[in-house]
């Protein structure tokens, strides 16, 4: 079992380091960020459905980079990813039965406390394909403003 949560980890942080080798090639290509004093959010789904089929969708078409929003229960709390910025993190399952990894950044965003094993937790952030269901992440405010604002909602308070 260890074995299998230590190779679980590692394919997670190489696909974050591939992501972000990814992002920084790319960087030069980034539209214009909004001018100061503006405010990007990534809009929250309508109804839980239709987020969870747009994240379905994108698990299935194994596609990444897309902003989402939806709603789900906490499963399990992992421990903090210290490599790098800071993260924590935790499986989410959708109503669909779909599980996520969150990697929520607390070296911007404060840290969701409390939170345990089923909570209820409304998010938006970026959906990063994977084959275990896909990891959400983003899910701060972009302190450089080029990049839409994520957050997550867990016991009446928003972290963002």
């Amino acid at each position: 079992m260890t074995n299998r949560i230590a190779a679980f980890t590692f394919r997670v942080v190489l696909q974050l380091a591939v992501f972000l080798v990814a992002l920084s090639a790319f960087a030069g290509c980034a539209a214009p960020a909004a001018p100061v004093g503006t405010s990007q959010t990534i809009a929250q789904a309508e109804d839980t459905d239709s987020g969870d089929e747009i994240i379905q969708r994108l698990y299935e078409e194994k596609k990444s980079d897309v902003a989402v929003s939806g709603k789900g229960t906490v499963l399990r709390l992992l421990s903090d990813d210290n490599e790098g910025d800071r993260h924590q993190r935790f499986i989410l399952e959708l109503q669909s039965g779909q599980t996520l990894l969150v990697a929520h950044n607390i070296d911007i965003a404060p840290r969701v406390d409390p939170l345990a094993a089923g909570d209820t937790v409304e998010f938006a952030g970026e959906y990063i394909y994977n084959d275990q269901g896909g990891i959400i992440h983003w899910t701060h405010h972009d302190p450089d403003g080029s990049h839409a604002d994520g957050y997550i909602r867990a016991n009446g308070q928003t972290y963002q």
